[in-house]
């Protein structure tokens, strides 16, 4: 979707990465398999007139961050986990206005039957 400022939302949906991230013994020295969907925010009108990658975000890169960011950093929380993703990609790009991430844990350690245990969060440059 392109906004009338000529900003758009990029989408990366369905990124699975294995990490150590929990507060469970088990869940401290197991790795455990985790999605995260990112969509982030900026202009696209000068990439978009120009097909030209120099214009944008390369996403290839903002991914290949957001796996560094999850596997080393071995996180407590979720909520840790999907704030230090959402800054790490407004520090990437000062183009980037806004990023939201979500984060599941695909087997989540609970006794119910559920598919996944998630956080998201937005976070917003500001000036």
């Amino acid at each position: 979707m392109t906004s009338s400022n000529g900003s758009g939302t990029v989408e990366l949906v369905g990124l699975r990465v294995t990490a150590i991230v929990g507060v469970l013994p088990h869940e401290r020295v197991t790795p455990q398999p985790l999605r995260l969907d990112i969509n982030f925010v900026r202009r696209i009108d000068q990439a978009a007139a120009s097909d030209d990658l120099r214009f944008t975000t390369n996403y290839a890169e903002v991914l290949a961050l957001t796996e560094q960011v999850v596997i080393n950093g071995e996180f407590l929380l979720l909520e840790t986990l999907v704030t230090r993703v959402a800054d790490a990609i407004l520090s990437f790009d000062e183009a980037i206005e806004s990023v939201t991430v979500r984060v599941a844990k695909l087997s989540p350690p609970v006794p119910q039957d559920i598919e996944t245990v998630g956080v998201s969060t937005v976070r917003v440059r500001t000036a």
